[in-house]
């Protein structure tokens, strides 16, 4: 193996490089004989002009659908003569012929005006104010009026940050748009990217570069920079960084998002207010929703998006959600796998095929009624590794279980001990096994947690080996009843499958892991303790007292095979994937002092129990 890693890999990578920049040529010049590209500055209401990337088929003897993306990362390559590799929502799609639209959102690029993080939705707009619904309308009235050869009808895509734009596209929307797709859609920055249930996600600090400087005119160019860490493990740089207010010396007060990200520690009116979900009510455009059940990006998003829609429209609203990890499904990849476990073979080609494009086809090219022929929910099982079809979310035939934590077990009667474990943030359970510096954790949701069950500060809770088959479908709520010698506290769960010792290898395991034994995490959750009853007002523990804490973990829909185990984990720290916790209460801990952390023992009580959804 090791023979292997030094002499072929290398020569293995220049291959598959030239062979990759090969492919991208060739798809660039499909594109180029079929398309013909147009740029245009269109004007908002208000005067501001946004850059759009129009491609348009060559063939112009009929009327085509317009397919739209309005982007925050650029309609690159700029240039008439300079074709993207790829176009569209899928290569069917764009083979098929329809006109596709690329926008750099305001104040992002090449478009005018001021960009700001998930701007505030404007009810009742007047004169010039504007929003993204206003500019999106604006945006859609002139192509249906300037654009030739289109039908009328427009349809609007995007994957998490242009999903996010997606979903806002419903709001006030223009009569011409018929059918949106929010896939992997922001739909809060308190529950979604960078923080989880108010615990800031330090995974994604370097990413506030992306989003934190602002520009002051049109640019072709990066206007932005990532700190240089001189490092590749992560975990260890945090560590040794401590206190979030050291990181102050990559990020100054020029970068707008690092300074709100500080200056807004809790759900005040500043994140409410750009909070999207909220608003989706009496939508009209048909909608599909598309997630990945291993998104550790935006997994919030879509499922909140989904059930708003659902509960307060009348409209066309659909669900689906893969095997997939953030933007999978857009992809082309043979093998399907999440980090060490493999799924299926060309599951997001299938969807491609036979779900997203007849989705758009039937509104934008159809008869645009709601007898699409699709499932209202098409969900992946994870652990049978199949699709399956249900009319509603949950499953009607879900009934809710009650797993008490009781001495090391996951049983349906009451223990009569409590457990506890010594939480150090010097020493932080890390989220992975992997030493590497990522921009984004992907893998890790379906990591090997053995590490962490092997750890004296992670409390262990499991089932005996599993008699049938058992199919856990909808959201989990953990409750539980704990107590802290401190007087604030992280609190994560993580759900795993453990899987039976004679499971086998496969190209995707591991070299240094085996599948024998295997504890897959299936699902994970934190919360800061001080938001367990208003995300708003923080709250400290007052130390030694039984506090109830309650956790929603995002929806699963997973079958625990016969032979295996279901295995629940607690711990306090998650690092470096969600910062530390000082275990001191401290106003705002992004402003937290070395002399704040300090080590404290938490307790679990034995009425402390697990929520879940059966399918009978």
């Amino acid at each position: 193996m090791q023979f292997i890693r030094r002499t072929l890999l290398p020569t293995l990578c220049l291959l598959v490089g030239i062979i990759g920049s090969a492919q991208e040529a060739l798809d660039t010049l499909i594109v180029k004989n079929q398309y013909t590209k147009q740029e245009v500055d269109i004007e908002m209401r208000d005067g501001i002009k946004l850059h759009t990337t129009i491609y348009s088929p060559k063939d112009t003897s009929k009327t085509y659908p317009i397919l739209m993306q309005r982007t925050p990362y650029s309609s690159k390559p700029y240039g008439e003569n300079e074709f993207r590799t790829k176009i569209g929502p899928n290569d069917i799609l764009a083979k098929e012929g329809n006109i596709i639209v690329y926008q750099d959102v305001r104040g992002r690029w090449m478009s005018e005006g001021v960009y700001d993080n998930m701007r505030a939705y404007i009810p009742n707009k007047k004169g010039k104010q504007f929003d993204e619904a206003s500019d999106t309308y604006d945006t859609i009235e002139w192509l249906v009026n300037n654009v030739s050869n289109n039908n009328g009808k427009v349809g609007i895509w995007g994957i998490s940050y242009p999903g996010f734009y997606a979903t806002y596209s419903l709001l006030d929307a223009h009569p011409a748009l018929k059918a949106v797709s929010p896939q992997a859609c922001i739909g809060d920055f308190f529950f979604d990217d960078f923080h989880h249930n108010g615990a800031y996600l330090l995974s994604y600090w370097r990413a506030t570069a992306v989003f934190g400087y602002e520009k002051s005119k049109p640019v072709k160019e990066n206007w932005y920079s990532f700190p240089e860490l001189n490092t590749e493990d992560q975990y260890q740089f945090f560590l040794d960084a401590g206190p979030l207010s050291n990181l102050d010396q990559y990020y100054k007060e020029d970068n707008v998002f690092w300074t709100q990200l500080k200056e807004h520690p809790n759900y005040d009116e500043f994140w409410q207010k750009r909070g999207i979900i909220q608003h989706l009510k009496d939508i009209k455009p048909a909608v599909m929703v598309v997630g990945g059940l291993f998104d550790a990006e935006d997994l919030y998003g879509p499922l909140e998006t989904y059930k708003k829609i659902e509960a307060n429209s009348d409209t066309y609203n659909t669900m689906v959600f893969g095997p997939w990890s953030h933007g999978d499904w857009a992809r082309s990849k043979k093998r399907q796998a999440i980090g060490n476990v493999y799924f299926g073979d060309d599951i997001s080609l299938n969807y491609q095929k036979n779900i997203e494009t007849p989705f758009f086809n039937h509104f934008l090219k159809g008869t645009g009624d709601k007898n699409t022929g699709l499932s209202e929910i098409k969900i992946f099982d994870t652990g049978k590794k199949e699709w399956n079809s249900y009319d509603t979310w949950p499953p009607a035939n879900a009934q809710k279980k009650v797993f008490y934590l009781s001495e090391n077990s996951l049983s349906d009667n009451m223990g009569k001990e409590s457990l506890a474990f010594n939480s150090d943030p010097k020493k932080p359970v890390p989220y992975s096994e992997d030493i590497k510096m990522v921009f984004t954790p992907r893998k890790y949701m379906t990591d090997d947690q053995r590490f962490a069950a092997r750890r004296p500060d992670v409390l262990v809770y499991e089932t005996p080996v599993l008699t049938e088959d058992m199919t856990l479908s909808g959201e989990i709520a953990a409750k539980l009843k704990v107590a802290t010698t401190g007087t604030d506290a992280d609190w994560v769960v993580k759900l795993i499958d453990v899987y039976p010792p004679e499971t086998k290898d496969t190209e995707e395991t591991q070299d240094h892991l085996k599948m024998s034994n295997y504890h897959m995490m299936v699902r994970s959750e934190v919360l800061r303790g001080r938001f367990r009853n208003d995300f708003s007002t923080p709250e400290a523990f007052i130390p030694n007292q039984k506090t109830d804490v309650q956790i929603k973990l995002q929806d699963v829909h997973h079958t625990f095979l016969k032979g295996h185990k279901i295995q629940v984990q607690i711990q306090s720290t998650w690092f470096p994937y969600i910062d530390l916790n000082p275990q001191t209460f401290v106003p705002n801990i992004f402003k937290a002092k070395e002399e704040d952390f300090k080590k404290q023992t938490h307790t679990v009580y034995e009425d402390s129990c697990i929520e879940v959804y059966i399918l009978k």
